[in-house]
């Protein structure tokens, strides 16, 4: 294990530092929010703009990078990420804050793009899933343990604001200090989301769903719980029992799923998640609601990665990439949107219309995955995927997934590429189209 995490330790710190700023910063803008009288509606479009913001960096981030180069890169948007974060309580204005949270979300895009590229530099193919557990386990722990900063001060005074910009800035650090050379940013395949639609339903359903729950999750959770009754320590804490929940109960649910049709473990998982949603509406607070959120975080965060492991099943080896980032986009979208409904509905409802709205989503989805199969020509790949416990960053990441083809490397010299050409009977075939329904 040694071998395997002294020469990502640096960048492994600086994700660490980068998502402990990042996570307390998520929950306690949603706190000051709610002090400050924003409604229910309008903070949800705040934590909208983040994830907005998420999906313009995906496509501006990879320019810039290889324009100036990594680390330079990484400083940039580190620092605007930290003015970001001040300026917000220099200046409580929510349509200010708006325009912070879309730049907000682009310099962390960028930033996860920046670590994930340089990792896949680091790893070998053999090491690929190792590294992908060990990147996934810091990121929920980093996130877990910031909800817990939330009990050292009140998210009215500066403190709070000043130690996220603190420790979002802290992340340039290992980075900026780290001996490994600076790698070529690979290009991405293109994402047609209308033939993955046609190819794997189910999983870029799931995927978008699951976008739109943990979207409204993130964005809205805070307000539900302190509108039933949480102080901020007690807000953090139901935020870092939720989060644990994924982390810990992802592994065994993605072990089963191995060895049983992924499909109807899909179903099952998204009907428990509904059904506790609903259970938890009536609930006000106590040990009994923070028990039940950490099963439905379990359940909740597991099904992204389950429709990630079905499409795996559905797709020829070459499409996987491309696929994978389809899946990244629809979640990302679903995210987007997730906090605006949310919040339109508690602003109407109150708390209850947040698991209320969980309810709801995946019970949508729960039924799709009970209608669809009946409909589906199963194209399943050999070797099957395996489940990969993961969270929404940014597309560089997919590369790291141990079920993802390595990208090839280009010809070394034009004559190489000429010799390719030279012999076109030598290339593979393009597969043909193909179609998911009967």
């Amino acid at each position: 294990m040694k071998t395997l995490i002294a020469p990502i330790s640096s960048l492994l710190a600086g994700v660490a530092l980068l998502l402990l700023g990042h996570g307390l910063l998520n929950t306690l803008l949603t706190l000051r929010g709610v002090a400050e009288g924003y409604s229910t509606g309008m903070i949800g479009l705040l934590m909208s703009g983040y994830f907005a913001g998420f999906l313009i960096g995906t496509w501006l981030a990879p320019s810039l990078i290889r324009r100036i180069g990594h680390i330079r890169t990484f400083a940039f948007y580190a620092a605007l990420a930290a003015v970001a974060v001040l300026v917000h309580v220099l200046i409580v204005n929510p349509w200010v804050w708006l325009v912070l949270r879309v730049l907000y979300g682009v310099s962390l895009v960028t930033l996860y793009m920046v670590i994930e590229s340089w990792l896949n530099a680091q790893v070998s193919g053999e090491k690929r899933g190792q590294v992908f557990a060990l990147y996934m386990a810091v990121n929920l722990g980093a996130l877990a343990a910031a909800q817990q900063l939330l009990s050292l001060d009140t998210p009215m005074n500066f403190t709070l604001f000043a130690l996220a910009a603190i420790l979002i800035s802290s992340a340039l650090m290992p980075i900026t200090l780290t001996r490994q050379a600076q790698p070529a940013l690979p290009d991405m395949p293109a994402t047609d989301l209308l033939q993955l639609a046609r190819i794997a339903p189910l999983p870029l359903m799931a995927a978008g769903i699951s976008g739109l729950t943990l979207g409204g999750f993130w964005g809205l959770a805070p307000v539900y719980a302190s509108q039933v009754g949480f102080d901020a320590a007690g807000v953090g804490l139901l935020m870092s029992i939720t989060i644990l929940g994924g982390a810990v109960l992802q592994w065994p649910i993605g072990l089963f799923s191995d060895k049983h049709d992924r499909r109807v473990v899909l179903l099952w998982v998204v009907a428990i998640a509904a059904v506790l949603a609903l259970v938890i509406t009536p609930i006000l607070s106590g040990s009994l609601l923070l028990g039940l959120m950490f099963l439905w975080g379990g359940l909740a965060f597991s099904i992204y990665s389950i429709a990630v492991a079905q499409m795996v099943d559905q797709l020829h080896p070459d499409e996987i990439l491309s696929g994978s980032s389809g899946l990244l986009l629809a979640n990302g979208f679903g995210a987007a949107f997730g906090p605006v409904v949310a919040g339109g509905l508690m602003h109407l409802f109150g708390h209850i219309a947040l698991p209320l709205f969980f309810a709801v989503s995946l019970g949508v989805l729960a039924i799709y995955s009970f209608w669809r199969p009946r409909r589906v020509v199963d194209l399943v790949t050999e070797p099957h995927g395996h489940f990969t416990p993961m969270l929404r960053t940014s597309h560089t990441v997919l590369e790291l997934m141990p079920d993802t083809p390595e990208v090839e490397a280009a010809p070394a010299s034009a004559n190489e590429a000429e010799m390719v050409d030279e012999h076109p009977a030598a290339q593979e075939e393009p597969l043909p189209p193909r179609t998911g329904t009967l």
